[in-house]
């Protein structure tokens, strides 16, 4: 990477749950300033969508404020995956931006099944709902044909955003390259998805995610208060965004759990080779083009919901209700969130949890997420030690838990996602030095008998 030429970075930053922009420090990596609101999809219209005007007015907003104080002199983008934004001849929306969430009636989900490449192709499982990119392309052709022909270009989530601030159109891999079925990673080009849909000549030229694609548009500039040009960068696929960290400055082979609505493993160093398309395991594409072995589940919508339900607990209560939550075999068993997983079809219960207190069903909460994220990191070969990020690193419990587990060393980076920092660094900024937490495995009594009785009660 090139020494960095900036002194501060803004990153707009749009998750499934929510949307903030930062200012990061350039020099150190730090997040200096965070603005935030909820990303809440709209229910009404063709079919659920995100408010992409309510988030463009949140952006515009967050960054004339930041320019302010504490200032910036870069923007870089990065977004939830599994979405893609189709653009009319004169730049704007044809389309509204689909929740991914959505499910389509049955005839329409059959015959993209039939449709879509085999998973050797493109290493992208048939997934519930949107998750499949190309599932929502077809959705849209087929069942709204005026409005998607109104469709010049089609451009990757992230990608969306720095054309709106820059008006360059791009695509990029670690968004196209994220279970969308139209990539094809082995070969490094767009699978045969692409054409089967006749979208070719819509794709938006590939861009590097390291790229600056231009300054802000004048008018913008002129909004945000801009006394200067302010070059954007291409962009990143949020998982990949937090990833890239630990590509910059670690030897594989390791792994990534990277923890927000979504709990996506990443076995760098790994094959391609046994990877199980009806567990959720598939390959992403990193920021240099190259096919990572992955693995997700759901789980911070999972732990909301069930934090919601069992209510606020004592750390070291929670704690000391592990052995005891062992002991007399209390389980809880996926899925909570259906529709993705290494435990497909599966629905949700609890086991021995009739007189139990808050603190033990919450401890048993901890080992049931820590038990998928193991199964998880299993499919995928994962090898070397386990970094955790995001919301899942400031939960003791699941850290000693995960690394009982697995039998390797755990490194937790409290605070951040990590996603905001990745997509940072494709301005050419060191990585940040955040303070790790190291985790040995520990023997923890019980555990390994619990685990065979789980994946005994869960099959």
């Amino acid at each position: 990477m090139n020494a960095p030429s900036y002194h501060r970075i803004a990153v707009l930053d749009i998750g499934k749950t929510n949307a903030k922009v930062v200012v990061l420090d350039s020099e150190t990596g730090a997040e200096i300033a965070v603005l935030k609101r909820p990303n809440i999809a709209i229910k009404t219209g063709l079919y659920p969508h995100y408010d992409i005007e309510a988030l463009w007015s949140f952006a515009l907003d967050a960054l004339k404020s930041l320019a302010r104080e504490p200032g910036f002199d870069a923007i870089s983008i990065t977004t939830h995956g599994a979405s893609a934004a189709l653009l009319a001849r004169d730049g704007a929306l044809a389309m509204p931006v689909i929740d991914y969430e959505h499910e389509y009636p049955q005839e329409i989900r059959d015959a993209y099944t039939a449709l879509r490449p085999s998973f050797d192709e493109t290493f992208s499982p048939r997934l519930a709902m949107g998750l499949n990119v190309g599932a929502q392309l077809h959705y849209q052709k087929t069942a709204f044909p005026e409005e998607f022909a109104k469709a010049a270009t089609i451009l990757t989530y992230a990608q969306y955003w720095t054309a709106r601030l820059t008006g360059v159109a791009a695509n990029e891999l670690t968004s196209l390259g994220c279970h969308t079925d139209l990539w094809n990673p082995r070969v490094g080009s767009y699978s045969s998805l692409v054409d089967r849909l006749g979208i070719r000549d819509l794709m938006a030229p590939i861009r590097s995610a390291f790229d600056a694609l231009g300054p802000v548009l004048p008018e913008i500039a002129a909004e945000l208060g801009l006394a200067a040009p302010v070059p954007v960068y291409c962009g990143i696929h949020d998982s990949n965004a937090s990833l890239l960290p630990h590509l910059v400055h670690r030897e594989a082979p390791f792994a990534v759990v990277s923890t927000g609505t979504w709990v996506i493993n990443f076995g760098v160093g790994g094959d391609l080779d046994h990877l199980d398309p009806n567990r959720d395991a598939l390959a992403n594409v990193d920021a240099y083009g190259r096919a990572v072995p992955s693995s997700r589940f759901m789980g911070g919508r999972e732990f909301e919901i069930l934090s919601a339900e069992i209510g606020p607990v004592d750390e070291k209560a929670v704690q000391a209700a592990i052995g005891p939550v062992i002991d007399k075999g209390m389980m809880l068993l996926p899925n909570i969130a259906a529709g993705s997983g290494p435990f497909p079809g599966k629905a949700s219960r609890w086991i021995g949890a009739e007189e139990a207190s808050r603190e033990q069903r919450y401890a048993t909460a901890c080992l049931y997420l820590a038990l998928m994220t193991d199964a998880c990191l299993g499919l995928i070969g994962a090898k070397g030690p386990v970094i955790v990020e995001g919301p899942f690193a400031l939960n003791g419990t699941y850290l000693k838990l995960l690394a009982a587990l697995t039998g390797r060393e755990v490194m937790a980076l409290p605070g951040s996602t990590g996603t905001s920092q990745g997509a940072a660094l494709l301005t050419g900024i060191r990585p940040a030095s955040g303070a790790e937490t190291h985790i040995p495995p520990t023997d923890i009594p019980g555990l390994a008998a619990y685990r065979t009785h789980w994946y005994a009660a869960t099959e």
